[in-house]
């Protein structure tokens, strides 16, 4: 309560209906405000209070972002110190509790230098990024401050690693030598810092490709960008990536959502150099590496640009990865839906034609909203998109983009919703209400959760619970839920003409509206990664550019041309 006074006539606040809502928008508040110094925090009451915010925490230590938890805790006094389960009431130990998602912990029982808590507070932006957490208790917030002057000495944060020149070169001799390389860019490279590196980029003259929390540094009509390779990502990106003989990862922790479940033939015929802040990743045994280095992303690119005096020679390696584009669309005619519902495909190309520059894309995290807006989206510049893959947490998308749409002062922020993740953080279009958001809210409707219905009906033979509302989920009337919180309210139409008056109309409002959008619940969501089952009854998921549903033999034939028979892998 001491800390709320303090912080009302300082800051600005935003109050939010549930903990779990304010840390996610903080966290996407201060991943928006990369290139700025606006930052937020989230300030939370002791025991549930700190526990709603563990999803928050979790989520920015697995994409390395910043995000700062301020938390009451009970008086000093009333401390359990783990001889009790509990003795103050609401008291839960917050240390322990965000221990394995925090960079830096501290608990503050008495009145603290300030430079002590800067300290822990800079350990976020230090390095590789991560969240922070301060806990005080009730009498240290309410204590008489300390005596002019008193300071503790600053504890120094880890300096910068310094690019190794004669790794540089080993980087640049290797992708002098290729003829097929693919510069693929993770979020260790900042929306300012590729703006930057654009230059020297297009100097290399190499394909450049983008993770998906990168995927805004470059726009769609960047002559060297050639999409997203995911597990669901582009389908052009899989099977041009893979045919790669050089892949230079900066600034990516190559997951398994990057590089395949079957991570072995991730680049089967290349060799992969990867660049990255963070020692662990770089010593983790997938996927394979020719090469690794440690070294800051943006620092690193800089390096190498200048190591490459002439541009790349590789005009039929270009050429290739353009006809490649040109051949696999976005959009596949396999997920043509049943009569009376829209294509999410088609849907998310049309807002990205309405979409202008300097807008918010916040494609929720999971789900099928999720990952056709990634597949599918087509960037403008200066458009930020701000997602959560690691964690996947259902109903993310609301609270993240209350966050976004917070920095960016009303800037017009689209969010793509499932209405299954949508009733999960649902009690924020309160908040969306009160601040009078710019914010178009696009709540895919396919009454339920498509992932697990499609799950249930393919591996367990439709053994139906849980998945829609005729197996026990309840879920809104969208409409009336709209209309109790006094937000404008749309249902898209089928038609295509109507539907682009529709976007129109939405694009140019100056509230937020809730746009209902009838999908099929039974649409399909090609092109993906499938799993085969091996001789020993096992399973094993397919390499990346071996998606289903199949390519016509013509199509594989032009656009295999690297990987041998039909896209067999070349051992």
């Amino acid at each position: 309560m001491h800390l709320l006074d303090s912080v009302r006539n300082t800051m600005t606040c935003v109050p939010f209906v549930n903990e779990v809502g304010a840390a996610i928008a903080a966290e996407y508040f201060t991943e928006a405000s990369s290139n700025t110094e606006r930052k937020a925090f989230v300030l939370v009451t002791a025991g549930p209070g700190l526990t709603n915010t563990i999803t928050a925490l979790a989520s920015a230590w697995v994409e390395s972002r910043e995000l700062l938890v301020i938390g009451g805790q009970v008086k000093s006094s009333d401390l359990a110190n783990g001889e009790v389960r509990q003795r103050g009431i609401q008291e839960v130990d917050g240390i322990a509790a965000t221990l394995p998602f925090t960079k830096s912990r501290l608990r503050i029982t008495e009145p603290t230098e300030k430079d002590l808590v800067l300290t822990a507070i800079r350990t976020g932006s230090s390095g590789r990024k991560g969240p922070v957490f301060l806990e005080i208790t009730l009498d240290a917030q309410g204590a008489p401050a300390l005596a002019e002057g008193a300071v503790a000495p600053m504890v120094g944060l880890a300096d910068p690693i310094q690019v190794s020149q004669i790794q540089v070169d080993q980087v640049s001799s290797l992708l002098k030598a290729a003829t097929r390389p693919v510069l693929l860019i993770g979020s260790g490279v900042s929306r300012a810092g590729a703006k930057k590196l654009r230059s020297q980029l297009e100097h290399i003259g190499s394909p450049v490709m983008l993770t998906w929390n990168a995927s805004d540094r470059y726009p769609e009509d960047f002559e060297l960008n050639f999409g997203r390779p995911n597990i669901w990502g582009q389908r052009y990106s899989n099977v041009l990536i893979q045919q790669s003989d050089l892949v230079i990862a900066v600034g990516t922790r190559l997951g398994m959502q990057q590089t395949g479940f079957y991570w072995e033939q991730f680049v089967p015929n290349g060799k992969v150099v990867q660049v990255d802040i963070d020692l662990s990743e770089l010593m983790k045994s997938h996927p394979r590496k020719h090469l690794t280095v440690e070294a800051d992303a943006e620092m690193f690119l800089s390096k190498l640009a200048d190591a490459v005096k002439e541009p790349l020679q590789v005009g039929g390696w270009l050429s290739f990865c353009r006809e490649v584009k040109s051949l696999l669309p976005t959009s596949e005619e396999v997920n043509k839906p049943n009569y009376g519902y829209i294509n999410p495909f088609e849907l998310m190309l049309e807002i990205s034609e309405v979409a202008e520059e300097g807008d918010f894309v916040i494609p929720a995290s999971s789900g099928a909203s999720f990952t056709v807006a990634m597949q599918t989206f087509k960037l403008k510049n200066n458009q930020t998109v701000i997602t959560n893959k690691g964690l996947a947490s259902m109903g993310y998308g609301l609270s993240g983009s209350i966050g976004a749409s917070i920095f960016g002062q009303n800037s017009r922020t689209w969010l793509f919703e499932g209405d299954g993740g949508f009733a999960q953080n649902l009690q924020e279009l309160g908040t969306v209400a009160a601040q009078k958001l710019n914010l178009k809210m696009f709540i895919m409707a396919n009454n339920g959760y498509a992932s697990i219905r499609m799950t249930q009906r393919n591996y367990f033979n439709g053994s139906w619970i849980g998945c829609d509302t005729a197996t026990g989920l309840g879920l809104a009337n969208l409409e009336a839920l709209a209309s109790a919180y006094s937000i404008d309210f749309i249902r898209l139409s089928e038609s295509k003409e109507e539907r682009r008056m529709q976007l129109t109309q939405i694009k140019d409002g100056a509230g937020p509206i809730l746009v209902e959008v009838p999908i099929d619940p039974e649409q399909s969501y090609f092109p993906k990664i499938s799993s085969i089952a091996l001789p020993n009854g096992s399973m094993r998921s397919n390499p990346l550019h071996l998606m289903d549903p199949e390519l016509p033999l013509d199509v594989k034939d032009s656009v295999f041309k690297y990987l041998g028979n039909e896209g067999a892998l070349c051992e």
